[in-house]
């Protein structure tokens, strides 16, 4: 992807899941969770993107063995229909069981620029 560029959505959550699956091969579980919260940042206002997001975050949790955020995303699962269609969406929500699924949360400067506002930087870089 031209560096300069901005990604489209679409493009954009294509790197994040690409990059969070590099680190989970590579038992970068952390690394992974940053990419998968970025992702969802992007995904949520759309709801099989948002749904995807989550399942994502899901079966990552699956892996490692985290039941909290199993649970945590099992719930999330179920809220993110009732969240699209109602538009009540916490803009910038990572996703993650570790936040309240209802809070807002600030949006990192290259994300915002993915979601419409100017030029992104490397979509794969750690955080």
């Amino acid at each position: 992807m031209d560096r300069g560029a901005i990604p489209s959505r679409d493009e954009f959550l294509a790197e994040e899941y690409r990059c969070a699956a590099k680190a989970m091969e590579e038992k970068k579980f952390e690394e992974a969770w940053h990419h998968l919260e970025r992702a969802h940042i992007v995904a949520q206002e759309r709801l099989k993107p948002h749904c995807i997001s989550h399942w994502r975050m899901l079966q990552l949790a699956w892996r490692t063995r985290d039941w909290r955020e199993v649970r945590g995303q099992i719930f999330r699962l179920s809220l993110a229909p009732i969240g699209n269609i109602t538009g009540r969406l916490p803009i910038g929500n990572s996703g993650r069981s570790n936040v309240s699924a209802f809070a807002r949360m600030e949006i990192e400067p290259q994300i915002i620029r993915v979601l419409g506002q100017s030029p992104a930087q490397d979509v794969c870089g750690s955080k």
